[in-house]
């Protein structure tokens, strides 16, 4: 039964990926997969929590392949799964322990953990958020909501009247359902680059990519948008030590605003940086959230170091910002977020009403990182009424608004 949880609970990341998104066979998954955690014994939930660190993150593993150690790919994979196999393990057994001891049903229990499981992330890897299921589905995403379908499930189930499933219909999202007027900013050009990393950082093709960036500058401004928006890295460079280019993006700037991504040597401390050229000037904002082992090792110093050395050529970790930054265009407040920390609840503190997101998925393709990336972003667009510009290296970048999407 742990696998037919992981697949369902993953049917929809992977009918979005092939272009499938249909809110009612949605939401029948979404419930499916709830009522068999409810119903599964303590095995069904360890192999769940296998197999759901196997179907849902599996894509973590493609970057080794352009550090030429495919090799380690079977591994990665284990360990992701053996740590949520384990964190699946501490979680029920803590719930039947507490039925044991203080007669509480472990279908209280069952709803509990499943309510508190998106506040626990493993080395700061926050993706896996039960609630997510219900994302493109007729339910919401709230806490209150996704506590509602949860009581009706083991009220149903602990007092057998099928009655309790009606209060299920209390997390319909009425509020948002009926606030669908836009407010999109149609002067803002999101560019979405295909450049394959195996390409990206070689020497010879750097010309042409900066040439590229300069050709969309100057067709933005042509169609009279007053940003034009890059990917993450689209200046495979320290951009900030590149004098020429900085003065043509300078020059640039009095005409459109410009938001692009590059790499930022502070004190030969490396950063990964969005830069924003408005006015004849730039300023920096510095990546706040960093990419557990990708950007930044979560494991102890001595052993984050044998695991650079091992993996990605001893190279040193990036530096994160202590606070995310906000900047003003036209009079608007947008929230800078690079990649993976647009994925982060922390970027959401202040309930932000515009974000500006830039992102190089190029690392993980072919998978689907794209789409889970995606649908978080539609679940914090959701949950915190923000409007996200995304512009991305090797996928289509969208706009979010309420969670609906809106490509380029």
């Amino acid at each position: 039964m742990g696998f037919f949880i992981a697949f369902l609970s993953s049917a929809s990341i992977y009918l979005e990926w092939i272009g499938v998104s249909n809110p009612f066979i949605n939401t029948i998954l979404a419930l499916l997969t709830l009522y068999l955690w409810f119903i599964g014994d303590k095995i069904s939930w360890v192999w769940s929590g296998f197999f759901i660190g196997l179907l849902w993150f599996w894509w973590m593993g493609i970057s080794f392949i352009y550090y030429q150690i495919a090799w380690a790919i079977p591994f990665v994979l284990i360990i992701i799964s053996f740590i949520y196999a384990l964190l699946f393990y501490l979680l029920i057994s803590f719930v039947y322990l507490v039925e044991k001891h203080l007669k509480i049903h472990n279908l209280f229990g069952k709803a509990l953990i499943l309510l508190v499981l998106s506040y626990i992330h493993p080395f700061g890897f926050d993706w896996f958020k039960p609630e997510l299921i219900f994302t493109n589905s007729y339910l919401g995403i709230e806490k209150w909501q996704f506590f509602l379908i949860l009581l009706s499930f083991a009220l149903a189930m602990y007092k057998k009247k099928i009655l309790f499933l009606t209060l299920i219909i209390g997390a319909y999202p009425y509020a948002s359902h009926f606030q669908k007027e836009s407010i999109i900013n149609d002067k803002i050009k999101l560019v979405s680059t295909f450049t394959p990393v195996d390409e990206k950082w070689i020497p010879q093709f750097k010309q042409k990519h900066i040439d590229e960036i300069f050709i969309n500058i100057q067709k933005a401004i042509r169609e009279e948008k007053e940003v034009v928006v890059f990917p993450e890295s689209v200046f495979a460079l320290y951009l900030n030590k590149e004098k020429n280019i900085l003065t043509l993006l300078k020059d640039y700037s009095k005409y459109i605003t410009i938001v692009t991504g590059g790499l930022y040597n502070d004190n030969n401390l490396p950063k990964n940086s969005t830069y924003i050229f408005k006015d004849g000037e730039y300023t920096v904002a510095d990546k706040v959230v960093l990419v557990p082992f990708g950007e930044q090792n979560p494991l102890p110093k001595w052993m984050g170091k044998w695991i650079n050395e091992l993996f990605f050529d001893g190279a040193p970790d990036y530096v994160g910002a202590t606070d995310f930054t906000d900047y003003t265009i036209k009079n608007t407040t947008y929230r800078n977020a690079i990649c993976f920390e647009a994925t982060s609840e922390k970027l959401y503190e202040g309930e932000p009403k515009n974000m500006i997101v830039i992102s190089n998925n190029g690392w993980l393709v072919p998978s689907i990182e794209a789409t889970e990336q995606k649908i978080l972003l539609q679940y914090y667009s959701k949950k915190y009424g923000t409007t996200i510009y995304h512009s991305i290296n090797m996928s289509d970048s969208y706009v979010v608004f309420k969670g609906d999407v809106f490509y380029e």
